[in-house]
């Protein structure tokens, strides 16, 4: 078992201990689906040109803005719903940030990418003492540089996978504050111990860095619950072994949203997502990584409407609570409709 008393050295130099290393770069237990030139062309034209308007809320969604009274009314052990995959624990009275992501645009750019459909419901000066953040992969819509430099000196501890850690030291987050991961690894910090679980996903911020970074889940696990942040993966055998390793998780919070039968392997179909939460033996399934970010051709509350048709069908406890809403993981319970 790491700790959190920094970087695993390692790790620095070339991942070699990494069974998902394979001496370049990163990859995952099956391959990828393979897309033509043609279809991959086809793809990136669409997304740019070919989109419904649906895609994008017409008029502003319900948000709860999080205020200092309402992180103090929260139970201990509770999920604050920030947007998209970004989530705010409180766990054993001490505050976490999953993917934090408060800029405007999930982009290298501020003037082009995709735009939040509004802002989060709390401001990043507004936030409690934050005790860590724990990250999934490098991707711009869950791990934003302008958010991670405005906390970097207000956070104690970035829980992250393999080479995600280098980036971070990179941008200037102290070596000592960093753990960074290869699957199945853990780490404790206080009395709440943290896994690195698989996902099917990929990586890469630019032309060049394409899956030279790890991405990964994580098992959050203390003497009260288990809760599980899925970060971004396609469906996989990978959900079972974790179910059987680390569930039942009292609550899955799993991705629902940026989805497309083109990139069914790397980003789940709603149907998908009810499969991996029954895996992973879930009591309540929280659906994240949509309500935020214009990232695929669905209407922008398709995920929502399909996700709560399949929990119905399949008799599956489903909490989706609007954006600034507190969950107590112990204790969910399922939200009026607001989409």
């Amino acid at each position: 078992m790491l700790n959190c008393s920094g970087i695993s050295r390692s790790a620095i130099k070339g991942y070699s201990q990494s069974a998902q290393f394979d001496g370049k770069r990163f990859t995952n237990a099956a391959p990828r689906q393979p897309l033509k030139f043609t279809e991959y062309m086809k793809m990136f034209w669409d997304l740019a040109f070919n989109k419904p308007k649906e895609t994008v809320p017409q008029q502003r969604l319900p948000v709860q803005p999080i205020t200092s009274e309402a992180l103090a009314m929260a139970a201990d052990n509770s999920v604050f719903r920030l947007g998209h995959s970004s989530l705010l624990l409180k766990l054993k009275g001490k505050y976490w940030l999953t993917d934090p992501v408060f800029n405007l645009r999930a982009s290298p750019f501020q003037w082009l990418g995709p735009k939040r459909f509004q802002a989060a419901p709390i401001e990043l000066s507004d936030l409690p003492p934050i005790e860590g953040i724990i990250l999934s992969h490098d991707h711009y819509d869950h791990l934003d540089y302008q958010t991670i430099m405005q906390l970097k000196d207000r956070v104690r501890y970035f829980l992250a996978p393999l080479g995600v850690g280098d980036l971070l030291a990179k941008w200037g987050v102290a070596e000592e504050k960093i753990t960074q991961l290869d699957w199945w690894q853990s780490t404790e910090v206080g009395e709440v111990h943290f896994v690195a679980t698989p996902s099917q996903h990929f990586s890469g911020r630019g032309l060049f860095d394409g899956n030279k970074r790890l991405w990964c889940s994580w098992s959050i696990i203390t003497d009260e619950f288990r809760l599980f942040f899925g970060g971004d993966s396609g469906y996989f055998p990978g959900f079972k072994e974790i179910g059987n390793k680390y569930g039942p998780f009292d609550v899955a919070c799993l991705e629902n949203g940026a989805y497309d039968s083109r990139w069914a392997d790397i980003h789940m179909m709603p149907g998908d997502t009810i499969r991996a939460f029954q895996d992973l033996k879930g009591k309540w399934l929280m659906p994240i990584h949509n309500a935020a970010f214009d990232l695929a051709f669905h209407h922008w509350n398709d995920p929502l409407i399909q996700i709560a048709a399949l929990a119905r069908e399949q008799k599956i406890k489903l909490s989706l609570p609007v954006i600034g809403q507190a969950v107590n993981i112990v204790q969910p319970r399922e939200e009026a409709v607001w989409w």
